[in-house]
């Protein structure tokens, strides 16, 4: 039986202008998301019968953007931003319920009180506000299990996170471009939570961003180079915040979501050509690259020297500058690690960031400090 992701494709992505502070309301932030898209693909708002485009601080809902394009009859989504909405765009288009599908989120203006941890990484309930367990601290106790069971080292996240910042560096939309970071950097860096100094910290920031999924039949007509959808698995172990991220409990979570994709579409990690990996803390790359099987449990540290996971390495990882350099913004960032992918595939960044000749992108949201983990294949070509 054909999987029915294999014949939808994004055939547009955009990110907004990514900063600090943007200087638009987050109404027009959402818009040029929408219309960046749009434009990726050589489409108009007329050529779209399905939407899922909500924002963070105004709280725009898909019903309520779909408003705009006139009142007409649409499908909409409901899913989580990031990967959950795009596999859920991708199955309504296979069911006939939407032929092109505009997905598109933005945040600004919610980052108020800057002396404080960023509002959407530090949920307030009984479980965090009275003991500080903030997102930085969950994902710490994760990182320094891994450190205390398998001898990962302090170097190795450091190694992580300026590579991944020296990529931001060399990409013009970036937020930190033209800011490279060396390992030392990282570790003279102030203390966050252990083991994660400043630098191993994701950014925080305002942006939009925006894709645009299609059917097979039509994305062939179409100027846009399409990025075909090779396989795509949830993981959730339950909501982020309130269960304590146990190693032993939560550790490998993503790895079922991996084997899901991967089977779907009959590849292994050693096809994958760059990995656009969730990295809201540098550790969590080194654990994903275990979870995903690109090496074994504990291998994660020594895969990551020596270069490895920079551009021109074996496994690129991150290559626009990932959240810890490209940007940060709300729940945008989860939708900006399959348009990284889909950048890379269509040889759209960077010369000095392109992986030549890749073919196969790995896309992934979320963490083990988080409880949930989401994976997405994307190609060339259809599978």
């Amino acid at each position: 039986m054909r999987n029915p992701l294999h014949g939808v494709a994004i055939v547009g992505a955009y990110n907004t202008r990514q900063a600090r502070h943007v200087g638009v309301p987050e109404t027009e932030l959402l818009l040029d998301a929408m219309r960046g898209a749009l434009r990726s693909a050589g489409l108009g708002f007329a050529d779209i019968d399905g939407v899922h485009c909500t924002s963070s601080a105004r709280s725009w809902r898909s019903r309520e953007t779909a408003m705009w394009l006139g009142g007409r009859p649409v499908w909409t989504g409901s899913a989580d931003v990031g990967i959950p909405a795009l596999l859920e765009a991708a199955l309504a288009i296979a069911s006939g319920q939407a032929t092109s599908v505009l997905i598109a989120t933005a945040q600004a203006g919610e980052y108020a009180r800057r002396e404080e941890t960023a509002p959407w990484t530090k949920p307030g309930h009984e479980f965090t506000e009275c003991f500080g367990l903030f997102t930085a601290a969950e994902f710490a106790l994760v990182a320094r299990r891994h450190m205390h069971v398998y001898g990962t080292r302090r170097e190795d996240l450091a190694e992580v996170a300026a590579t991944i910042r020296s990529h931001g560096a060399r990409n013009p939309e970036a937020v930190m471009f033209g800011h490279p970071v060396s390992r030392d950097d990282v570790l003279a860096s102030r203390p966050i939570a252990e083991p994660f100094h400043l630098l191993d910290c994701a950014l925080t920031n305002e942006g939009g961003a925006g894709l645009v999924l299609t059917s097979a039949e039509r994305a062939r007509d179409l100027p846009a180079r399409p990025i075909w959808l090779l396989g795509a698995a949830l993981d959730r172990c339950g909501m982020s915040y309130v269960t304590p991220p146990v190693w032993d409990r939560y550790g490998d979570v993503g790895a079922r979501a991996g084997r899901l994709a991967f089977a779907q579409c009959g590849l292994s990690p050693a096809e994958v050509d760059v990995a656009e990996l969730y990295d809201p803390f540098s550790f969590e790359v080194i654990r994903q690259l275990e979870a995903f099987g690109f090496c074994a449990r504990g291998e994660g540290g020594a895969f990551v020297r020596d270069g490895r996971i920079a551009v021109g390495g074996a496994l690129p990882v991150a290559t626009n500058g990932g959240l810890l350099s490209f940007s940060h913004a709300g729940l945008a960032q989860l939708l900006q690690k399959p348009i990284a992918a889909v950048q890379q595939l269509r040889g759209e960044l960077p010369r000095a960031l392109t992986v030549p000749d890749a073919r196969i992108a790995i896309a992934t949201n979320g963490g083990a400090g988080a409880l949930f983990c989401d994976a997405l294949l994307l190609g060339t070509e259809p599978a």
